[in-house]
């Protein structure tokens, strides 16, 4: 492996760790309405597990109202059981054609509770983006043995990558301070 790989791959890796986190703060549930909450909702299709968002088209009715409409209408009920199993902490209305979550506002404590969760997140982020620093540090060590490279030209090396680790905690941190503001505001 040459430096540039290396490095080209360390960045795919902590790239991979951002759209994570990024994924996961689409799930966390901020007292708006957010079709991401449902990707974790799996319903039992005529013995198939199959993701809602597959089957049904699922729209944002006001800020605080999802509206599932299925393209089979027939398992309406199905698709409520596996709302419920989800826990997603929302109960499905249908009205036999369309299904609405409707998201009550968060308390101040709540609010708070997820700012923790967000942080904690975000946290466990940037330590696989340090795990990732620290492998591509071990490898630069193998190809410096492997190649004789001259001292100059390892310390270069291990500058980038401290800016590229710097570059994505530094992402990290401006989504975890977008999603608690985010969160935060009433």
């Amino acid at each position: 492996m040459t430096v540039d790989e290396m490095l080209s791959n360390g960045t795919d890796k902590m790239e991979k760790a951002v759209n994570a986190l990024k994924k996961e703060f689409g799930q966390i549930r901020t007292g708006r309405a957010n079709p991401l909450i449902l990707d974790k909702v799996v319903v039992d299709y005529y013995g198939v597990p199959t993701p809602l968002r597959q089957m049904s088209q699922v729209g944002v009715q006001d800020g605080q109202t999802l509206v599932i409409t299925p393209y089979d209408k027939s398992i309406i009920k199905e698709i409520e059981k596996a709302m419920i199993k989800a826990e997603l902490g929302i109960t499905p209305n249908s009205d036999g054609v369309v299904i609405r979550l409707t998201f009550p506002p968060l308390t101040e404590d709540r609010r708070k509770e997820i700012c923790k969760d967000v942080k904690k997140a975000a946290e466990d982020a940037k330590v696989a983006i340090r795990n990732i620093r620290r492998d591509m540090t071990d490898e630069l060590k193998k190809i410096e043995k492997a190649d004789n490279l001259p001292e100059d030209a390892v310390k270069d090396n291990q500058d980038k990558i401290q800016k590229i680790t710097d570059k994505y905690v530094k992402i990290i941190d401006d989504h975890a301070a977008e999603k608690e503001k985010e969160v935060m505001t009433v």
